[in-house]
């Protein structure tokens, strides 16, 4: 009779601990394609894979790319500086993030941060159409070189102009894009699957960083360097429209409040 009793107080124990012996049986088993048809798994997996790929489809890279080249056309005198400048733009303003972030919401700031980079990119793709007058050229310096016909001063003007849309891009980007989808992977995993499901997001990320990185010079023989950065531009609408339909604020929210949101309890 004592062992049946132990053996009972051992097989409810783990009931105790968890919400349901569905949800026990799956944190014994970890991770397997099964727990997919779970919205509390399958729809906090999808926003953190679509938030690393579309972090990286914002074209940060291609704007970092081309910085020393910009700051090389806006005359300054050491473009080496544009690495630095905008080193300090993106430490200050994730500071910032950091610091607002548990006040404003990662939402707001998602939203926010997605809202500049569109308007960034737009004004940087519109720097390229009128500094390049729709010129057919495959070479991505002599894309960026300055046009015979055009005046000195104008193009100088046009470089300004994509220096300070530049570093509003930056700027946007290390206020939410750059740290808030890191920050939201370690909060919206369920604890058995967090590991795979991180795994699997920060191999989107890279995977996505290095097609980009890969085949943004094909995209710009393409579509034009104009059209390559318009194209960024639509691809920060739709992380802007994915924040506000698809993501929940997790400020101030356990795990748990998290997961019933997604199961819609």
């Amino acid at each position: 009779m004592r062992s049946l009793r132990t053996g009972a107080q051992r097989g409810l124990r783990p009931g105790r601990g968890s919400s349901s012996p569905d949800g026990w049986c799956a944190l014994e088993q970890g991770f397997h394609l099964g727990l997919l048809k779970h919205p509390g798994i399958y729809k906090p997996f999808v926003i953190g894979v679509s938030l690393m790929a579309f972090q990286q489809l914002s074209g940060v890279n291609a704007v970092t790319f081309y910085a020393e080249t910009i700051f090389e056309q806006a005359r300054f005198k050491d473009s080496s500086l544009a690495s630095v400048i905008v080193g300090i733009i993106q430490v200050l303003f994730t500071g910032m993030a950091a610091l607002v972030m548990d006040r404003a919401g990662r939402r707001l700031l998602l939203a926010l941060s997605g809202v500049v980079m569109v308007v960034s990119t737009s004004v940087f793709g519109s720097y390229f159409k009128l500094a390049q007058g729709g010129a057919s050229n495959s070479s991505h310096m002599d894309l960026l070189a300055p046009v015979p016909a055009e005046p000195v001063d104008a193009h100088v003007g046009l470089a300004w102009l994509a220096v300070s849309s530049m570093c509003l891009f930056i700027a946007g980007f290390a206020l939410g894009w750059g740290p808030i989808p890191w920050l939201l992977m370690s909060e919206i995993f369920p604890l058995h699957i967090k590991g795979v499901a991180t795994g699997i997001c920060v191999l989107t990320n890279w995977l996505t960083a290095f097609l980009v990185t890969k085949e943004f010079s094909s995209l710009m023989e393409v579509l034009r360097p104009y059209g390559a950065f318009w194209l960024s531009s639509a691809f920060c609408i739709c992380s802007v429209l994915f924040t506000l339909f698809c993501v929940p604020e997790t400020k101030g929210r356990t795990l748990e409040q998290i997961t019933a949101h997604f199961e819609g309890r």
